[in-house]
């Protein structure tokens, strides 16, 4: 190959990465206010979710190469969240649970937790929404692969279709994990209920 046309190659190939780019970031603009709120579902907090939806956009930005024009990008970008967001949980250290009444050890021997009463004052108890914090409480009990099924279904409003190409399952899957999930959520605020009775 001549060099002129090595250069012309080089010419045509940064124009179609810039392409790309524009193309990423309107998505990225389309889709991060729902792409963070599915994340938020999943990990139960802000911060977590801040993460897990940057990283997200980053493996999509990474792979973007890959992605297929004629499928829904939500999909697919919902694909790569439920893996960043697995890979996560299977990171974590096994959490170790200690009672609050267990003496710690320090340096001038055994001292006892002095934990601030965390509980919400008269006016954020008020301002709070408690039937979401109950419902994302219930989520979070949920295993992970029902979690995500009745999130991208009654949360998100996606199709059969769509939530068995964001989680790499068939139709059949699908519904067994959000008839149970929902099963098991239910359950949940049930209990939920009962305690407020």
């Amino acid at each position: 190959m001549e060099a002129a046309e090595v250069e012309l190659a080089e010419v045509v190939s940064e124009g179609a990465r810039s392409e790309d780019r524009r193309e990423f970031d309107r998505l990225v603009e389309r889709y991060h206010k729902q792409a963070y709120n599915i994340a938020y579902r999943m990990a139960g907090n802000h911060a977590d979710a801040e993460d897990l939806t940057q990283e997200a956009f980053i493996r999509a930005y990474r792979f973007f190469g890959q992605y297929r024009r004629e499928l829904p990008f939500d999909s697919w970008l919902y694909k790569i969240m439920s893996n960043v967001f697995i890979d996560t949980l299977r990171r974590k250290p096994k959490a170790r649970f200690r009672s609050l009444d267990e003496p710690v050890m320090t340096e001038d021997g055994e001292a006892q937790l002095d934990l601030p009463d965390a509980s919400a004052g008269p006016e954020e108890a008020v301002l709070s929404n408690e039937m979401d914090g109950r419902i994302q409480a219930a989520l979070s009990t949920l295993p992970e692969t029902f979690r995500l099924t009745v999130i991208y279904a009654d949360i998100e409003g996606l199709s059969y279709e769509e939530i068995a190409e964001a989680t790499n399952t068939n139709i059949g899957t699908v519904r067994s994990r959000l008839h149970r999930g929902r099963r098991l959520l239910r359950s949940k605020l049930k209990n939920y209920a009962d305690e407020l009775l």
